[in-house]
């Protein structure tokens, strides 16, 4: 076995325990240390004389100590002064023991790294590292860079250095061990260092010159590791996309008559965007390879109805078609609208959520099960134990981001019949920024509806401290004098499903207090589901004037009458989020309006987010801003939802990699496909038979 597949325990110095805690750091064999790159580096290589420190700085000082003393006042703490011929400086200590009073003795030179700040009595240093030597032949700097790793509870800093340490001397002893698997001829184009090398210079970098670009991630080091990360996604996806299309799927060449009919009694004309996207779906559905594509579409785009074109397809070719949805409130929303636009077709669509119980429940399951229901729309319910399909031909999923890869992949195995894999359409209002697309969707065909139905108007935006909330009641006032509604989000910083309610519960009672004339509801992620539809249907017909939500009603919800939005707390939410939201308004002809009511003060970062919404309605610059601010973990939804989570490289970053990314993955696969599946492995490890979602 490759000694560097073995156990991180197999090191000196590491037993059970520690190696419990390596493993909560996805540090499980021993090349997974190599692989652990340090957060930042400390320049523990030249002394700074104390006469030239100023607060802000981290600094290697070495001096003379004048006197140590122990302070009473406040929170006991140890303080000892030191001296060099520049200057002096405090270093304080909060946690100490006698041993340490003792070892500080008036002329002992002691050597310490810390960061410098203020204290009472000029600079400090407080808890600094620090070694009491014996004189100055014993004192020696460092010759390299100290790497700081991540860490997590109970792993100190010299643990991971030793274990980091071991790893690379047995890479030194044995080259063989760690393959480079990208060619020779290829580093040399891209002007890349050895893996070895790269590794050897991010763990312990020779010059201190090399900070800079090792902080900023601009050292060829760190790119070449980025590069072969980003690699290794773009051919996992790729070689998903190859294994797929080596399946067969069911043709659903659809009734050209029923299609026409169903276009024709739509209560609305679809947009040259919409048709364009129709016609890309019916072309990829009439071949054998499953059908693999993702619709991204601005909210209020149309995609539903592109949605129901394509489950139309199928069940005019005699097979059923699953639309999964994030949501209970917006699964019943689709089932409404599949409902009305298939009301003239002999169709039964059926409505599967975790709210279906008993003999409805079973009905509906034998319904599945024998084909007599060819449209089933639900939640994740759709993909649980019992769900049975009878001839399932083509699975939707909309906000694909909100999902897992494992409820994903769980309803496309539904629909596999030996080696018949139904297609899948996977739809998104959250715009993804090209960088992201082509490492995310790489296995995907891509459709974009770029066109927002006619008549659409921009919603005015504006942002407002909350200290003019006495303003924006009286706005609702007049709003809804003129016969309109209105909604108020609350937004928590806080994870807890139940601290959301409580504030929406709050909002509630504190705007039914100052709007006495007003007809206000409540919609919030705790109530059943019977619950939310009546306060939603009531709120659709008009019989309430302002509905107080959660972020609940990010996605789906559609009334054209409401065109005032008033969101609490915009800081705490994400672009694309507020984007999500935003859109809830302008679905009707009349001019809309949303309010972004912050807490100051606000952070430079928040700002700058806030002023984008407010200055762009369009969903696709505003998440390529978003991807730039924030990152893609963060655009791209939570971790528990399969986005794609990097150990090095960072989108923003090294966006300059991905330009090549697809044209060298392509030359991968011709000249050196032995190198795909070995590169997927070190980066990916068993996440990689998800790629296929």
């Amino acid at each position: 076995m490759n000694r560097l597949q073995q156990p991180v325990a197999t090191l000196a110095g590491i037993g059970a325990q520690t190696a419990r805690r390596f493993e909560k750091l996805g540090i499980r064999v021993i090349q997974d240390l190599l692989f652990h790159l340090p957060a930042r580096y400390e320049d523990r290589t030249r002394l700074t004389p104390i006469g030239s420190l100023a607060a802000g700085m981290t600094a290697m000082i070495a001096g003379k100590v004048e006197f140590a003393d122990v302070l009473p006042r406040g929170r006991k703490s140890l303080i000892v002064r030191i001296a060099d011929d520049t200057g002096f400086i405090s270093l304080k200590f909060f946690h100490y023991s006698a041993s340490q009073l003792h070892a500080f003795a008036p002329g002992a030179l002691v050597s310490c790294y810390g960061e410098v700040r203020y204290g009472y009595a000029g600079l400090e240093m407080t808890h600094p590292d620090y070694r009491i030597v014996a004189d100055t032949d014993g004192f020696s700097l460092e010759t390299r860079l100290t790497p700081v790793y991540p860490l997590t509870e109970g792993l100190g800093q010299t643990v991971i250095r030793k274990a980091v340490k071991q790893a690379l001397a047995l890479c030194e002893y044995d080259a063989r061990l760690l393959t480079d698997w990208i060619p020779e001829p290829l580093l040399h184009e891209l002007r890349f260092p050895t893996l070895q090398e790269a590794l050897q210079t991010l763990h312990t970098p020779g010059e201190p010159a090399a900070s800079a670009a090792l902080q900023n991630g601009s050292h060829p080091a760190l790119k070449r590791l980025a590069f072969e990360e980003l690699l290794s996604h773009y051919l996992s996806l790729r070689s998903a996309k190859s294994k797929i299309q080596s399946c067969r799927a069911p043709v659903l060449a659809g009734d050209p008559a029923a299609a026409d009919r169903f276009v024709r009694r739509l209560p609305f004309p679809l947009t040259g965007a919409q048709r364009r996207v129709i016609t890309e779906i019916a072309d990829s559905c009439r071949k054998i390879q499953p059908m693999m594509r993702l619709v991204q579409g601005d909210v209020g785009s149309g995609k539903t109805v592109v949605a129901a074109y394509a489950a139309l397809l199928a069940v005019s070719s005699g097979y059923q078609a699953a639309v999964m949805a994030p949501t209970e409130l917006l699964a019943e929303q689709h089932y409404r609208n599949f409902s009305a636009w298939f009301s003239h077709f002999d169709i039964q669509v059926v409505l599967l959520t975790g709210q279906t119980k008993g003999r409805q429940r079973q009905e509906i399951l034998e319904a599945l099960k024998s084909g007599t229901a060819p449209i089933a729309v639900g939640t994740h319910a759709l993909f649980q134990d019992g769900v049975e399909f009878d001839r399932l031909g083509l699975c939707i999923i909309d906000e694909q981001h909100r999902f897992g890869v494992h409820q994903r992949l769980a309803l496309r195995e539904k629909g596999r019949q030996s080696s018949i894999r139904p297609h899948q359409l996977v739809m998104t209002a959250t715009p993804i920024p090209r960088t992201l697309a082509m490492l995310q969707y790489s296995d995907l065909d891509i459709s974009v509806i770029d066109e927002l139905p006619p008549g659409r108007k921009p919603i005015v935006t504006s942002v407002i401290p909350a200290d003019r909330r006495h303003e924006v009641i009286a706005r609702i006032n007049g709003w809804v004098a003129q016969k309109k509604q209105a909604y108020w989000v609350c937004t928590l910083i806080e994870e807890s499903e139940a601290l959301q309610c409580e504030a929406a519960e709050k909002t509630a009672e504190m705007l039914t207090e100052a709007l006495s004339g007003v007809r206000i509801a409540l919609i919030h992620g705790r109530m059943k589901a019977a619950e939310k539809d009546v306060a939603m249907q009531a709120f659709k017909q008009h019989q309430i004037d302002l509905l107080v939500a959660t972020t609940v009603i990010e996605v789906g919800v559609d009334v054209p009458n409401a065109g005032l939005m008033i969101i609490e707390n915009p800081e705490r939410l994400g672009l694309s989020q507020l984007h999500q939201l935003r859109g809830r308004v302008g679905r009707g002809d009349s001019d809309s309006y949303c309010l972004l009511m912050y807490q100051p003060p606000l952070s430079e970062m928040a700002r700058r987010r806030l002023g984008i919404l407010r200055d762009s309605n369009d969903g696709f610059v505003i998440a390529e801003k978003d991807l730039e601010l924030r990152g893609p973990g963060e655009v791209l939804g939570t971790r528990q939802t399969g986005a794609v989570h990097f150990k090095i490289a960072d989108l923003a970053r090294d966006a300059d990699l991905l330009d090549n990314i697809q044209q060298i993955g392509e030359r991968f696969f011709n000249e050196v496909p032995d190198a795909v599946q070995p590169l997927c492995d070190r980066w990916l490890g068993a996440s990689i038979h998800y790629a296929e979602v």
